[in-house]
């Protein structure tokens, strides 16, 4: 029997087309391309709000999680027109990069194999001033515990700073903490903020917790990675599948779901979404704030531990 050489989705007014459908992109799981058009149609309400106006780095499989695969930032000429798109400087040209503000998008870039959507930590109106700062909680294996209490000890130094935050499980090793800002800082006060929070938490947790950026120089500690709050740079969006075995997804989860010691980087799956969206740990999220108080609050920590 010859394979059906596409179907088509009908959403947001729009028709688009998924060919070859019955392709297999996950093949320890028998997960297709349909299947993860059907995820990501499944879950677009609650991610779409999370990718709007952000510029997006695109890991595309064609082949399956099985074959190389590549990331896309420049837009293809072939992109449908009613896929927004924005024009972002870089060193010596321009990027043209993809944006998904709508469920047709997220339809489109399933089709395309788009499997993760790494998204800007800026909106494309104010693309070198972020609103989101990213700590990566970077275990040096697969045991979690260790996530599990860094994420504790980042959010109590967060709770001293005055600065909000929420949690979201990657999909793939450790856990995200994103902290939502007011976009008037730059890339750089950003980044150079983090790294002292970092610093300051490795100083006060040297057995267990490392800021170093070169891995040898951890010493099988857990990297705090703020290597992310930098134009350019992206963290996985909120509900994107992995390109893993099992088909994990990055979940965002309340606080207090950190303590479950049945808690996971992949404990979520394209096969139990319907269980991730019961609830929405992320509503009434905090809003942005200014890092300016914080920075105050932290350079008088950093003092009281010896750091200049």
């Amino acid at each position: 029997m010859s394979e059906t050489p596409y179907t088509t989705i009908r959403t947001g007014g729009r028709s688009v087309r998924i060919n070859r459908p019955g392709k297999v992109l996950f093949p320890d799981d028998g997960l297709t391309k349909a299947d993860l058009a059907a995820y990501y149609r499944t879950v677009a309400r609650r991610m779409l709000p999370h990718l709007r106006a952000r510029p997006l780095t695109l890991e595309r499989r064609p082949g399956g999680i099985g074959e190389h695969g590549f990331y896309q930032k420049d837009t293809p000429a072939h992109v449908p027109e009613w896929v927004h798109r924005v024009e972002l400087p870089k060193e010596g040209g321009t990027v043209t990069y993809t944006v998904c503000d709508d469920t047709p998008t997220l339809m489109y870039l399933a089709d395309q194999a788009c499997v993760t959507l790494h998204r800007f930590l800026s909106r494309a109106d104010h693309a070198d001033r972020p609103d989101r700062l990213v700590i990566d909680l970077d275990p040096p294996h697969d045991d979690f515990a260790p996530v599990r209490s860094a994420a504790v000890r980042v959010r109590g130094l967060l709770g001293e700073l005055e600065l909000p935050s929420t949690v979201m499980t990657t999909g793939s090793s450790g856990v995200h903490i994103v902290i939502p800002l007011d976009a008037a800082a730059g890339f750089d006060d950003v980044r150079a903020f983090a790294r002292d929070a970092a610093e300051l938490l490795a100083a006060r947790h040297p057995d267990s917790l490392s800021a170093e950026a070169r891995k040898d120089a951890r010493r099988g500690r857990l990297y705090l990675d703020v290597q992310r709050n930098g134009y350019g740079q992206t963290a996985v969006a909120p509900y994107s599948v992995r390109p893993l075995a099992g088909a994990p997804v990055a979940a965002p989860i309340a606080w207090d779901d950190i303590e479950d010691p049945e808690l996971t980087a992949r404990r979520w799956t394209v096969a139990t979404v319907e269980d991730l969206l019961k609830t929405d740990p992320w509503r009434g999220a905090p809003r942005g704030r200014s890092l300016g108080p914080a920075r105050r609050r932290l350079a008088a920590l950093r003092k009281e531990a010896g750091l200049s």
